[in-house]
């Protein structure tokens, strides 16, 4: 029997040598190429959701200088950048996070990477459900005319239910594997593009109107950051600028999965460089569009209403597009709806990756026999999501802000583990390999690292004042802060139950600590390909 045959009647016994190294779960191979993995990548990172969600925390926070945060959100995110390229051509894996932190630094490290991976993805999943409601009920209101529909999603118990039919929707979606999410995907991303391409050259035209009192034309100091007043500000804007650009390593997960490269990147490293360049554009463009249309102010369609800090693009609509507002209202529906569907894929597969080396229960890694998706991964993270969004619906007048703030540490937490992950991994080889691999491998990667987990700790001790964020608190604690201390430490408790109930994991027994000089991963030994 041929032991990479996914399809081989009987499991292959792995050796004790495979015990040390990463080995396949039985995801289909070959099935996204560059293109499919670009789109899947814009798909996640939902550029028009993502705006009009984090363009309100910018605002408030560094003012004009939100173009610059924004610019500044893409350094780290380039440096993090050349650390996952690196460490996913050694040791291409749908745990990402987690199978490299663990590699690295060990078992523990790694577990609590992989968590703030999901607990990233789930507080993002529960907010794009929450935009898509929003967005469905404004957009009905201009279809028939009637703006008082828009307030429909103001009504706890409507939004909570539409939102969890969108979930369903995309689990779906999700659920019947990769090749539907892409035609899926093609559609809605080339939509929502070209819709937001057009929104910002309207924004920039209505800047420069006279009638447009609010308007300003973008100054140079607009993209300097060193105009941010404090660095509590510059830190907490660059949590939000840093949510913008996650999703970009939701290409890396389908490592598994992607068309083999002819050129020295593989297929899913060279879509994640373009993908990460074209959003730097992107959103810095759209910034600087939006405060020079919109201005300041605390009134109106300024970004420091806080009436519409947490949904801005829902405020300037029609105000910039005039009759084709609608266009704009649905391609956000279609972004965070696209989004939730693709954002799917990342928690799903760390999720089946931490099972199928005992990080997580077993019962979690199964693959569907048809679609070979990880069916109870998709489902587990999508109940999550949508619990956790019905209880902050109700804790927080503000839930779409508070959680976008609360993601930002997140993401800023196991990114900095993982950039972290490649200058320790590769501490012998890069040196042996010159000054280039010295500096891509382990100079910049851990520039990043370290960036970003200052970010992390500045932010979370800020998030403690009850002023915060949207402002929301409980027992005068502020809730962002809540929410980032209690997901980590969850994450705590659940990693030292499953320590008693799994302990190989935890021992090093499955999933060896090692570093390239010594690391046997690059020879794979397949599963059954059934993953149960």
């Amino acid at each position: 029997m041929d032991k990479y045959d996914l399809n081989a009647a009987a499991p292959e016994t792995r050796t004790l040598d495979s015990m040390t190294g990463i080995s396949k779960k039985g995801l289909p191979s070959g099935t996204v190429g560059v293109l499919g993995a670009l789109v899947i990548g814009l798909s996640t990172c939902a550029p028009a959701y993502t705006l009009t969600a984090a363009i309100g925390p910018a605002a408030s926070e560094v003012g004009y200088q939100t173009p610059a945060i924004f610019l500044m959100g893409f350094l780290p995110m380039l440096l993090v950048a050349l650390g996952y390229r690196a460490l996913n051509s050694a040791m291409p894996d749908s745990g990402t996070s987690f199978t490299w932190a663990t590699r690295a630094f060990g078992p523990w490290i790694g577990w609590m990477a992989g968590w703030g991976l999901i607990a990233a993805t789930v507080l993002v999943l529960s907010n794009l459900a929450g935009i898509a409601v929003e967005f469905l009920f404004q957009s009905l209101g201009i279809l028939l005319d009637d703006p008082s529909i828009a307030d429909i999603a103001g009504n706890k118990f409507i939004n909570i239910a539409v939102c969890l039919a969108f979930m369903a929707i995309a689990t779906f979606i999700s659920f019947r594997g990769m090749t539907s999410t892409k035609v899926f995907q093609y559609i809605t991303v080339v939509f929502q593009m070209a819709v937001l391409v057009w929104f910002i050259i309207a924004m920039f035209m209505g800047a420069a109107d006279p009638a447009n009192t609010a308007g300003t034309m973008p100054e140079l100091s607009w993209f300097n950051p060193l105009e941010v007043d404090t660095f509590s500000a510059f830190a907490a804007g660059i949590a939000v600028s840093i949510f913008v650009y996650w999703g970009w390593d939701t290409v890396l997960t389908m490592g598994e999965e992607t068309k083999p490269s002819k050129g020295r990147l593989s297929t899913e490293s060279k879509a994640a460089m373009i993908l990460v360049a074209m959003l730097v554009v992107l959103y810095v463009g759209t910034a600087a569009a939006t405060v020079a249309y919109s201005g300041l102010g605390d009134t109106g369609t300024g970004l420091n209403n806080p009436d519409i800090a947490e949904n801005v693009f829902a405020a300037l609509a029609h105000p910039v597009m005039g009759p084709a507002a609608i266009l704009l209202s649905l391609a956000i529906l279609v972004s965070a709806l696209a989004s939730i569907n693709s954002t799917a894929i990342s928690p799903a597969r760390t999720l089946l990756a931490m099972s199928h080396y005992g990080a997580l229960p077993a019962s979690i890694k199964r693959i569907h026999p048809k679609y070979k998706s990880p069916y109870v991964a998709l489902l587990w993270s999508s109940i999550v999501a949508s619990v956790f969004y019905a209880v902050m619906r109700f804790i927080s007048e503000d839930v779409l802000w508070d959680t976008i703030t609360a993601l930002g540490m997140m993401v800023c937490f196991y990114y900095g583990i993982t950039a972290l992950a490649s200058p320790w991994y590769f501490r012998r080889t890069a040196i042996a390999e010159g000054i280039r691999a010295t500096i891509s491998k382990i100079v910049l990667p851990g520039l990043g690292g370290v960036i970003l987990l200052i970010v992390f700790v500045q932010t979370t001790v800020d998030s403690m004042d009850p002023a915060f964020g949207s402002g929301s608190n409980i027992f005068g604690i502020g809730l962002v802060g809540i929410i980032g201390v209690v997901v980590l430490g969850l994450g705590v408790v659940l990693m030292v139950i499953q320590s008693r109930m799994s302990p190989a994991f935890f021992r090093g027994q499955v999933l060896g600590r090692a570093d390239a000089s010594e690391d046997t991963s690059a020879v794979l030994v397949f599963d059954d390909g059934l993953g149960s």
